[in-house]
This record gives C-alpha cells, structure tokens and sequence, in this order.
C-alpha cells in the first residue's frame, strides 16, 4: 500500500473506493486480499490510532476538563478529529428545523470515518428484519434472507472480534461456535437491571460489541476466512497478531491504541496495505462520478483540500461507501445527458426513503447504588449487558399500536469523575453546597442509571434528502437538503420506552426527576441524533421500485456499487454497523467473481 498525493495516482485502478469507514474499509480489504489493484479516496485527513489515542488520560488533562463544544460535541478525548453535526465550510440544509422534523447529520471527516467513534454494538439482523412487509405490511423486504448474509456475518465477527453470548433468543440470531468472543462479566449495576427487568419480563443478556476480550486465534482464523488463499491468510494472521486484549483502560469512544476495539484504520485498512495492492488519498473531497458514452462508470473526480486543485481517477468498476448521505449526494451531483437526474436514478429513488435509529432516553437515581464501597468497575469501554426486544408475538397481535421493536442501552456506575459528574444533584438532595454538597457527591456517585431504547424505523415517503438548489460547500458541491418526519408507528414506540423506562427504574427502588413522557412525539430525538443514516438508494428486485439487486449494484449502471448503508431497505433496531460490513464482504466477493469473468 501507498499513502499517496494525487499526482502519484496509477493511470487506471480495478477497483474505486470512495470511503473508508465499516463499508469502505471492508471492500477495500477483501478486495485487496485478493489481489484487486485499488485506490481508496477519503475526504478527512489521515488518523493514526495508535499514536493519537488519549490512553489513561483523565477527564481533567483534555481542554475544558472533557467538555464538550459546538465542534467537539463529545468533548476533546473523542477520537472524532475534524467531524461531528457540524462541519466548517461543509454545510447542509433542513426543509424545517422544527422537532421531530429536523434532521441531523453527522460526518466523520477523518480515515476509518465513523468506525473510529461508535459504541461497537454488533447485533445480527434476523429473518424478521429481512423480511418486515411479509411480516406486518409495511415498508420493504430486502432482496435476500437471514441465510444469505449469514456466512458473512460471521467472517466479520471473527475478523473483527464481537464479544457476546448466544442466548436462543427469537429474532437475536446466535453466532456458530468459536466465532463469539467470551463477554465480561456484568457489573452491579447491570446485575441489578437484570434481575429487576428480569421480573418485568424484559430479557437482558451479554451485549454483543467488537472489543477483544482475549486475542484472536491468529492460528486458526485467516484460514477460515480465507481459505485456499495463503498470502492473505499470512497477511491477517500478522494484523490479528498486532492486536492486543482489552485491558479496560480507556473508553472505546477514544479510539484505541492497542487495537483493542474494531476500527477500520486498525483492522482492515492494515491487511489492506500490507498486500500492496492499495493507493491511499486522503484529504480527496469527490465531486462526482464520471461515466463513459456506454454509460458505465469510468471513474471520479475530486478535490484535493490541501491544495483545491481538481483530480480525476480512473477505475473499471466504482464502489461509494462514504455514507448513506454523502453517497447520495454523490449520484445526484453527478449528472449527465444520460442521467440528468443523478446517476443510477432512473428509479426516481436517490435520497429517497432515509431512515436513522429510533431514540428516546431517561434517567433514574438508584438508593441500592448509593455509597457503595470502592470496587473495580472498569470495563470494555461501554456497556457489558443489554436487553434485546421482546415482544414480537405481542407486537404481531396487533397489541402494541406500533409494528416494530426496539433494544435497550443502558449507562451508569461509578466511572471516572468528570465535569458532569457531581453536578444536576438538585433534584436529588434539594441542592446543597459546602461540606454537605461534597458529602452528597460522594454518596450518589455512580448511583444514576440511563436508559437508551433503540428502535426500528420503517422507511416512509416524508423521509430524504435532495440537493439543495442554492447553497454550495466551499468547493463549490452543491450540498443537501434534507426532509424528515417520523410515523405514528415511531412516536408510539418513543412513548413506549418512556414507560419502560419508567417502570424499570421503579422496579428497582429508583427515583425519577420528571414522570415518563406520554407523548412520544416530544421523547424521540431528532433524526440523525443516533449517527445510524442509511437508506436512500434502497435495493429489491425490482429496477423500477429501487436502486440496487442484492449485491448492492446499481440496476442502470453494472459497474457501480453501493457499500455502506445507503442501499439498506428497512432499518432494525439492531445497529447497523455489522450489517454494512457483511453486506460489504459479500458485495465485494460478488465484485471479485464478476471481474475475473470479465462481466465489468
């Protein structure tokens, strides 16, 4: 691999892959492993966990003690270096700002793009997910079932390393055995949680989240996942080698300088350059996709931000992965006599049907947490236990008043104090200062508990985004537009976490500072708030009703592909991170069988 300046680019490439995040950094590495000449094209600039990774620093040694600010929202020890809901000189558009109509976008603007800050859930979707219209009518079926992703989900898991445990759940697909890595063991407050959901009839089982709880059998597993191919299995077995276990130092959310966590920059973008088969440009803002007279994809123009010169690069067969959104944006901007309404739009379908997670969170304080003795509470950098949903006969019945489900987060324990820590007690003690208000810190530290629900999203028509007809970004791009609104069926299931919230709490002897929120539509956040956009050029098997097959292909231009999660029909609640790499995985073995056959 070569970290290179535009003016190092080969004449023509295989393979283009604009982004380098879960999709990106997954088609690149099974690309390359298999000896795709590629050039990979990322708009932030480049990162280097190992080296730029804040390990052990307390809250105190980051600039405003770890608080956070409009351009470091998560405070200055997030690995989120240039990016965030806003960018400087990159900005985009609302039809309306109103709550519950907004939409909020989160970009990463940095190598790895947004596998660098996200929590490692990696949940499976299940057969119900993948076929939600057959099950209660609404929304779409995806193009294929549980058992053709399946074998790619657990490549991925064994490439990356999911903690976890297989729990029989319905719709929780188990992984086989010896792909799942041993969970840590549940902390107080997550024991407590367990038993008293438990008597509510909740489930909570081992989370399932990409950290190393042990290395990885470097031995065993390039041969799974490669098997017949000995230089790539030389190459992983060396990138797992440079992998160490957690050792429950730093949260995941820093970034990892042991390569503990999965990050593209520290799982498959090093496999990918050892081979020698990758070109790497950061700092290379696309502009569009070019086509030849054919209509196929020739290549992509770009922008280098460091000088503002324009490139071109060409390539046989182009894959976008830099988002749902900026993958849309892509196609539209890129037009043509051919495609005046953006390429691979002949649907009508580009932008549409944007979906982000359901979210909606509350807080209660825990008298059984107060002033516990001093113990050890670290842990893999987020949450061990979570609680899968549960009521999909209930909800099949038609008993619910909304058709899909939702998992539970939940926060807390006695964590390293921050600015935040001791501060909103009021409620709690009445307010206090002096001696007594350090008496009251100490006495409910670690005694709060959050919970976050998150839900399935069915795709509607009020929900996508389109370019705006004015506003520009520095360079000139035209930026998008965006149109949100959520169903009925979303703002039911808000109301419902509220209420189980609620009663969780309860069940547990806890205090809440307001009652749970019985109007939905004031509880759920904004769309975009959870950073899971995908949708807007769904795939099905119909090129008049969608815009990529199953392979995530573009039905009017054979040799354009879509891998991160702009082609995802239906948006689970199961996070959406693991189901972009294994649909990645499986698109690019689908890209490698079609160009050794000449077919692109």
């Amino acid at each position: 691999m070569a970290l290179i300046t535009p003016d190092k680019l080969k004449s023509s490439y295989d393979v283009i892959v604009v982004g380098s995040g879960a999709g990106g950094g997954q088609t690149a590495y099974t690309l390359t492993l298999e000896g795709i000449k590629v050039l990979m094209l990322e708009a932030g600039r480049n990162y280097v966990p190992e080296t730029e990774t804040p390990m052990f620093e307390t809250p105190d040694q980051a600039p405003l003690r770890g608080a956070g600010t409009p351009d470091k929202p998560f405070g200055f020890h997030d690995s989120t270096i240039d990016g965030g809901w806003t960018v400087p000189g990159e900005p985009y558009t609302c039809a309306n700002n109103e709550r519950g109509r907004k939409f909020e976008w989160w970009r990463a603007r940095m190598l790895g793009g947004r596998t660098n800050h996200w929590g490692r859930y990696s949940f499976r979707n299940g057969q119900y997910d993948f076929k939600p219209r057959t099950r209660d009518g609404l929304g779409f079926d995806w193009p294929m079932d549980y058992a053709d992703l399946a074998p790619y989900y657990d490549k991925v898991e064994m490439l990356i390393g999911v903690y976890g445990e297989n729990d029989g759940l319905e719709n929780t697909p188990d992984s086989p055995p010896g792909v799942l890595l041993p969970a840590p063991k549940p902390r107080v407050g997550d024991l407590l949680f367990r038993k008293h959901a438990g008597r509510l009839g909740i489930p909570v089982v081992a989370a399932h989240r990409a950290v190393l709880t042990k290395r990885l059998d470097a031995g065993n597993l390039p041969a799974r996942l490669h098997p017949g191919n000995p230089a790539a299995q030389r190459l992983v077995r060396e990138a797992m080698e440079g992998r160490a276990a957690c050792y429950w130092a730093t949260e995941c959310g820093r970034g990892c300088a042991i390569r503990a966590t999965y990050q593209s920059t520290t799982v498959h973008l090093p496999p990918a350059m050892a081979s020698g088969n990758l070109d790497l440009v950061t700092n290379a803002m696309v502009r569009e996709v070019t086509t030849a007279p054919d209509g196929k994809a020739s290549g992509v123009t770009f922008i280098d931000k460091t000088t503002g010169r324009e490139h071109r690069a060409a390539g046989r067969v182009i894959v976008l992965a830099a988002s749902s959104g900026e993958t849309v944006r892509l196609m539209l901007n890129s037009k043509s006599a051919r495609f005046p309404q953006g390429l691979a739009n002949s649907s009508g379908l580009v932008g549409k049907y944007l979906m982000d997670t359901v979210g909606a969170s509350f807080t209660g304080q825990i008298p059984a947490l107060e002033d516990l003795p001093p113990h050890n509470e670290d842990g893999a950098g987020g949450a061990h236990v979570y609680a899968p949903w549960w009521q999909y006969q209930e909800q099949l019945a038609g008993k619910l008043g909304f058709a899909r489900g939702y998992h539970i987060e939940i926060d807390g324990g006695r964590r390293l104090p921050g600015m935040r820590t001791a501060g909103g007690l009021e409620w709690v003690t009445g307010g206090s200062y002096g001696r007594k208000f350090k008496e009251d810190a100490r006495r409910y530290y670690g005694s709060f508990m959050s919970f976050s629900g998150r839900g399935d999203m069915i795709p509607n028509e009020d929900s996508f985004c389109e370019l705006d007809p004015a506003v520009k970004d520095k360079w000139g791009i035209p930026v998008l537009r965006f149109h949100w609104k959520w169903s009925e069926h979303e703002i039911r299931q808000a109301a419902h976490m509220q209420q189980t919230f609620a009663d969780i709490v309860s069940a547990m002897g806890g205090k809440m500072r307001q009652p749970p929120e019985k109007d939905g539509a004031k509880a759920i956040a904004n769309g975009g708030v959870i950073i899971h956009e995908v949708g807007g050029a769904i795939m099905g098997t119909d090129p008049a009703k969608s815009v990529t097959n199953q392979w995530s292909q573009t039905w009017d231009v054979p040799n354009l592909f879509l891998t991160d999660g702009a082609p995802f029909c239906s948006n689970a609640d199961k996070n959406p991170t693991l189901t972009i790499m294994a649909q990645a995985w499986r698109a690019a073995d689908h890209i490698v069988a079609e160009l050794k056959k000449h077919n692109l």
